[in-house]
């Protein structure tokens, strides 16, 4: 996979990440776009057999220069992605997280020893929704992400906007400043717009505008970074310069087009850009 699926636009653009899954999941979200693999045991799905070295093998194979745990929730099967990451480290290769982040501190602090980049799915602002709509709780997310910033993960995140569940406007204001406030404005945000799956087949595909109004509500509460996924065309996919506004990123799906960032910084202005560059 690029880099970019995961997604993951400020860590090595344009590199790939040989992706791994097993059959399982500590949540059950209703709108799980992976739920014929999360959602079944492992008597349900085609499986290959791989010991973490074969995985690291394979991995060189195809030049991935990462890694990436994801598709279902690799915190189910914890002890095989860190077991993975070991040996991937040591063969100098990037270990990648792909995760909702629901996991105690502890374990958590272990993973992060061999863990280089991280995408969490912070499904909303509100415990009930949490509960509802993904079986989970929302404290246990948040302090996923601080441990993860605060152990030098590089970190995005990303907010599924589901209609009728998590596209309150207020909601998504309080949770950009939720992030704002706790050191998050350098962290890509993504808005990934929702597509009827699993259990919420009925709804309607989020409408652009409630992407963009999000979008604008996010950098109202100063987040720098701010990105619009699953909607082909959009120009929100770019990456700015947030001091002087220069088109930095240039991406068409999931490739580059062009990249202007020089030594983690914008060429014209000299504005920090956070991330990990070539």
């Amino acid at each position: 996979d690029p880099i970019e699926k995961k997604p993951l636009y400020h860590f090595y653009p344009e590199s790939e990440a040989f992706s791994i899954a097993t059959a399982g999941c500590n949540l059950a979200c209703l709108n799980c776009q992976n739920w014929t693999i999360s959602q079944s045991s492992p008597e349900e799905t085609k499986n290959y057999d791989l010991f973490p070295d074969q995985v690291v093998a394979q991995a060189k194979k195809y030049n991935c220069s990462s890694i990436a745990y994801t598709y279902s929730e690799p915190i189910t099967w914890y002890e095989y992605m860190y077991h993975t990451a070991q040996l991937a480290r040591e063969a100098g290769i990037r270990n990648v997280l792909v995760s909702a982040g629901f996991i105690k501190q502890e374990p958590l602090l272990n993973l992060c020893s061999v863990i280089d980049a991280a995408n969490i799915d912070l499904k909303s602002m509100d415990d009930n929704i949490y509960l509802k709509l993904n079986a989970g709780k929302l404290q246990p997310v948040l302090d996923t992400l601080k441990t993860l910033k605060d152990e030098g993960v590089w970190l995005e995140i990303t907010n599924l906007v589901v209609p009728s569940w998590t596209d309150d406007m207020e909601m998504i204001k309080r949770m950009c400043g939720w992030l704002a406030e706790n050191g998050f404005v350098d962290t890509p945000l993504h808005f990934s717009r929702f597509h009827p799956q699993y259990k919420l087949q009925k709804l309607p595909i989020t409408p652009l505008r409630t992407l963009e109004a999000a979008n604008e509500a996010a950098k109202s509460e100063g987040l720098k970074f701010v990105y619009i996924g699953n909607v082909p065309g959009s120009d929100a996919v770019h990456t700015h310069c947030p001091g002087c506004g220069k088109t930095l990123v240039e991406r068409s799906g999931y490739r580059i087009r062009h990249m202007l960032i020089s030594n983690g910084q914008c060429p014209d202005c000299g504005e920090p850009i956070a991330g990990r560059w070539n």
